[in-house]
């Protein structure tokens, strides 16, 4: 396994760090995603109630542990530095290599932790990690027009709006339309 397939990765920053999330951390993520659940559905895919439960999230862990090392996406927990807590998550995901190069970015943070800028500090450091250690060319994300509060995280870290994707990503049983946002490495 190469140097950037690694699992064991911790980026840091002034408030926040990121790293790969392992089994130890299932209870805390089944936590989160409950304390959460309501918050997060406005933004995500349905979820069936067993995704919250800690036999799920152990195997969901330990899935994504695999695919980081088969360099099909990367999936890290946000803590924050003063008291190791797990505040959310942010991956990198749908890699593609080749003559493509990239991969879209999602994040999900605690409710009473938004407007801190957590999230544009993960999104940065997940951003260095891409062009830094996976070597892609470019990150884009897509996000629903009226979270205004994603769009300006996306910008403060760099990305540029690209366009308008049309109902592309079913969410509560609605299809919804997303505002395509993307950064370049800058080194290419």
């Amino acid at each position: 396994m190469n140097k950037s397939m690694e699992t064991n990765v911790k980026l840091s920053s002034e408030n926040i760090y990121i790293r790969h999330l392992t089994i130890e951390d299932a209870e805390a993520m089944v936590s989160l995603q409950l304390e959460n659940r309501d918050f997060f559905s406005q933004f995500a895919m349905e979820r069936s109630d067993d995704f919250y439960t800690l036999e799920n999230q152990q195997k969901r862990i330990q899935m994504l542990v695999e695919n980081a090392k088969q360099d099909l996406d990367y999936y890290f927990g946000i803590f924050t530095t003063d008291d190791d807590l797990l505040i959310g998550t942010i991956n990198l995901f749908a890699v593609m290599r080749g003559s493509i190069q990239s991969a879209f970015v999602g994040y999900f943070l605690d409710k009473k932790h938004n407007g801190k800028g957590y999230t544009t500090e993960a999104v940065r450091l997940i951003v260095k990690y891409a062009f830094d250690e996976l070597k892609l060319h470019r990150v884009e994300a897509g996000v629903m027009p009226h979270n205004i509060g994603s769009i300006r995280v996306l910008e403060k870290a760099g990305f540029e709006k690209e366009g308008l994707a049309r109902k592309n990503v079913k969410i509560n049983g609605r299809w919804e339309d997303h505002q395509q946002m993307a950064i370049i490495n800058p080194a290419d």
